[in-house]
Formats: C-alpha cells, sequence, structure tokens
C-alpha cells in the first residue's frame, strides 16, 4: 500500500500518517442545529466525504463520526423567537441537513450523534477534572483553568497571551483567567436543563465533542477534522480537556479546511453573504438533482481542501464543463465499444501509470485538483485512442471507481446531458439577505458609518445589484 502524507495541524507540516491496523477512526465536528447549512457547510462534508472514501479505496476500514450540536444558545435563541420548543427547531435543522447532504451525495457517517444523548458522559469527564483540579466550580457553572495544562496554544501554536490578544472570549469575572473556558453552563429562567452534581444546568460546546470521539472512537482519534475556525477556541480546548482527562495524546492528526468566500470575502451568517445549500438547488432546479449535486462537487473538490475558495457563475460553469468533458468520454464509449473487444497491446501498462499518478495525487494530502487533472489528461488520451479505432471500453471502468471516491460520475450519460446554461450567481442570492444588506448598509448610513457603507455598496454591486441614494431614501435601480 502506497503511503499516504496529510498536513497536519499539530505538526504545521506534512506528515506520514500511519495505519497499522487497517483501522482508522475520523472524527469531525458538525453542525449546531439552528439554521439551513450553506455552502461552506457543504464544502467541509464533501471533503470529509472524499477523504474517507479514498482511505476505504486504499483498502482501509473508517470508523466516521460526524456529530450534531443539538443544545446551543443559538438553538435556544431561535426556539425562544419563535415560540416553539428547542428539540423541535433542532430536529427540523438536523432533517433539512441531512436532505442537503442526500443532494450531494454524501454518503452518512458510520455514527451521527447527538450531543443531548451523551450528557452522562460528559459529566463523567468534567467530575474526573474538577476532582483533579483541572476545573472548578463557581455558583453551579464549572470551568476548566486553562493554566494548569502546558499544551495550551499547541494547536494554534500561540502562547496564552497571544491567543488571548485575538479571541472573543466569554466576559466573566468570576473566571480565574479570561482563556478558562465552561464545561458546564447553570440553568438560566426557561432553558432547558439536566441534573449535576453542581446543580441544573447544560454542558458547554467544548465538552461535546471530547465526550462523543471519545465515546465512538476511544481516547485516541486518529483524524479530526473541521474548518480552520475550529483551531482556535473549538479544537485547542478540546486537546487540553481531553488529554487532561485521560492522560493520552487526543488526536493523531488534524486536518483544517479553508474557508468559502464570495467576491473574495469570507461566507459568514454575520456578515450576510452566505448561500443556503437547498436555496442554490432551488435556483438550478432546471438541473436534475443528481447532476447539479456533482456539479457543486467538482467545483468544491477543484480546489485544494487547504485552501480558500471563491464561489462564482464562471466557476460553476467551468465545474460544469469539466463534467461534461468526462461524461461525452464515457458515452462515446458506451456507444462505440464492449468489453468483447481485446485491448490493444502495452494499454494496461499506460493506464498502470496514470493510475499511480492519480493515487500520488491522492496521498499527497488529498490532492484533488491534480487527482481531476490526472482524469482529464487521461480522457484526452483516451479519446485520441479512440478516433484511432483502438478497443479502449475497459478503461470505463477505473474513470467510475476513480470517480466514486470524489463523488462523481455516479450518473447514467444519458441523465447528465443537458444543455441548459447555469444561472449568474446574482440569481443565487436570496432576496432575505439583500435585504439584509441593504437594512445593514442603511443603519450605518445613519450612524455616518460611510467606509461600511461603502463597503455593503460595493458588495451589491458585485452580486448585480446596483443602489442609489435619493433624498426620500435608497431605492433599488437594478435587479
Amino acid at each position: 500500500m502506497t503511503p499516504l502524507y496529510l498536513f497536519n495541524t499539530l505538526a504545521s507540516k506534512k506528515q506520514p500518517f500511519l495505519y497499522p491496523s487497517g483501522r482508522v477512526t475520523l472524527y469531525v465536528c458538525g453542525i449546531t442545529a439552528y439554521d439551513h447549512c450553506h455552502l461552506g457547510h457543504a464544502r467541509s462534508a464533501i471533503i470529509f466525504d472524499a477523504i474517507r472514501n479514498y482511505l476505504e479505496y486504499k483498502g482501509l476500514t473508517v470508523c466516521y463520526v460526524k456529530n450534531f450540536t443539538d443544545i446551543d444558545d443559538k438553538i435556544i435563541h431561535r426556539a425562544a423567537a419563535e415560540q416553539r420548543p428547542w428539540k423541535e427547531v433542532a430536529e427540523q435543522f438536523i432533517a433539512s441537513y441531512n436532505a442537503d447532504m442526500a443532494r450531494l451525495g454524501v454518503r452518512p457517517p458510520t455514527v451521527s450523534p447527538k450531543a443531548t444523548d451523551h450528557i452522562p458522559r460528559m459529566i463523567q469527564i468534567i467530575e474526573k477534572l474538577v476532582a483533579t483540579g483541572a476545573a472548578y466550580v463557581i455558583e453551579g457553572d464549572v470551568y476548566f483553568e486553562v493554566s494548569t495544562a502546558i499544551s495550551y496554544g499547541i494547536l494554534s501554536r500561540k502562547k496564552p497571551e497571544q491567543l488571548l490578544a485575538g479571541a472573543r472570549v466569554e466576559i466573566d469575572e468570576r473566571k480565574r483567567n479570561p482563556l478558562d473556558f465552561a464545561l458546564w453552563k447553570a440553568s438560566k429562567p426557561g432553558e432547558p436543563v439536566w441534573d449535576s452534581p453542581w446543580g441544573p444546568g447544560r454542558p458547554g460546546w467544548h465538552i461535546e465533542c471530547s465526550a462523543m470521539a471519545m465515546e465512538y472512537l476511544g481516547e485516541t482519534v486518529d483524524i479530526h477534522g473541521g474548518g480552520s475556525d475550529l483551531i482556535f477556541p473549538h479544537h485547542e480546548n478540546e486537546i487540553v480537556q481531553s488529554e487532561t482527562y485521560t492522560g493520552k495524546p487526543f488526536v493523531s492528526c488534524f486536518i483544517h479546511h479553508g474557508f468559502v468566500t464570495i467576491a473574495d470575502e469570507k461566507m459568514s451568517k454575520s456578515l450576510g453573504n452566505f448561500l443556503f445549500i437547498r436555496d442554490i438547488f432551488e435556483q438550478f432546479a432546471h438541473f436534475p438533482e443528481a447532476v447539479f449535486g456533482e456539479v457543486l462537487r467538482f467545483y468544491l473538490l477543484s480546489v485544494h481542501y487547504r485552501s480558500a475558495i471563491d464561489f462564482s457563475s464562471d466557476n460553476l460553469r467551468s465545474a460544469k464543463q469539466g463534467l461534461d468533458n468526462l461524461y461525452t468520454l464515457l458515452q462515446r464509449l458506451d456507444e462505440t465499444q464492449s468489453l468483447s473487444q481485446p485491448a490493444p497491446p502495452g494499454l494496461d501498462d499506460v493506464l498502470a501509470s496514470y493510475e499511480a499518478k492519480w493515487e500520488a495525487a491522492m496521498d499527497d494530502d488529498f490532492n484533488t485538483p491534480e487527482a481531476l487533472a490526472v482524469m482529464q489528461t487521461l480522457r484526452a488520451y483516451i479519446n485520441t485512442r479512440l478516433s484511432a479505432g483502438d478497443a479502449v471500453y475497459f478503461v470505463r471502468a477505473l474513470f467510475v471507481r476513480w470517480g466514486a471516491v470524489l463523488g462523481l460520475l455516479q450518473v447514467s450519460p444519458e441523465v447528465w446531458r443537458y444543455d441548459g446554461w447555469l444561472s449568474p450567481l446574482v440569481e443565487c442570492i436570496s432576496e432575505a439577505t439583500v435585504q439584509a444588506w441593504i437594512a445593514e448598509r442603511e443603519a450605518a448610513r445613519g450612524r455616518r458609518d460611510w467606509a461600511t457603507s461603502d463597503a455593503i455598496r460595493k458588495r451589491l454591486a458585485e452580486t448585480g445589484i446596483v443602489i442609489e441614494d435619493r433624498p426620500d431614501g435608497t431605492t433599488r435601480i437594478k435587479r
């Protein structure tokens, strides 16, 4: 089996990934279930789906755990705003997430645990941390004391004072150190609560993932993944609380992916420039769902997972064209060739060299753009052999096998053939998002914050929305 090299955030470099037992444990931080999922969630899901598929391609057994955070401040706030039970809110958006993943062709993880099903395990861990002096109790709240963990900052590669300078930490003057983080939160009026040795309350965010990872994967996880925004504080906090509890390394290799951007600006709900997966599919409903799902996968895998990727109509068109070329080859093979025709001498060796190149790309820190390039190069070569009249039908199975790893080439060429063109990006931006941007700009103008006002005007213009400021207010004059 060829060696696999992964960029390990813990070491800040590529390292050989060893799998002596033939079994790999993979934990990925899942969504907080308070809203529909956006394109950033899609990228994370597709990246780790492909990683899991490739590990299995190499003959490994993968136990893949991806959780749902189904109790959190954001869930509680949405439930209160909509005057319905918090659990109903969480279940709605877990169902929405699962529907989105099906559209994207993402396989379900081995286990999809919910945080609220593992609270006894969390309490067990917290009790030991308190007993050993690594955590302390204040009026029903329990905090981890970061000064007791000499490794704090090992993942972000920063000292505590550097972390504090750039961090948004929970302000609580009762804490011994501003970086100390909540393991257990005392109950507040109207919030869901569970009994604990420290009184009624609910768990903190970080302890949830530690408990669920250890419950299903053991005290040391082979690969732990998530977005680069989770490096600090979430994954940093997971490390210290878990290793203090077990006395063992928590994770062998951390994998973090880059952001999705729009007009080179990070996509986020705070900026109001996010795109819901369900809205994108609705916009391109003229494509069969399986077809557009593969277009999105191709686009999201066309840039290395550690890099940021910019969303645009042009990028979607390029992804559709790239897949069109591959499906055209499959259709051409189906229409002109059969397995009964003997392959020409030497073709096996040629295909073996391409297979080695494809696997070398994937072994190099899951370099999916290079793997896609190998597929396109082989496509051009096979088209040349077809034009020469050679029998090359058996290469079809190789393309489909590679495609299965990446979640591509999974529909028939007949289903794939669709001549419609992708709509402009502007049509993907929901009306609610446009109105939120305009309202944000109006507020900025009201407080004479001209820099923010101009930045929002630019953001609107980049997505095809032109506005004009008049004495009676702001008017949209285009779109």
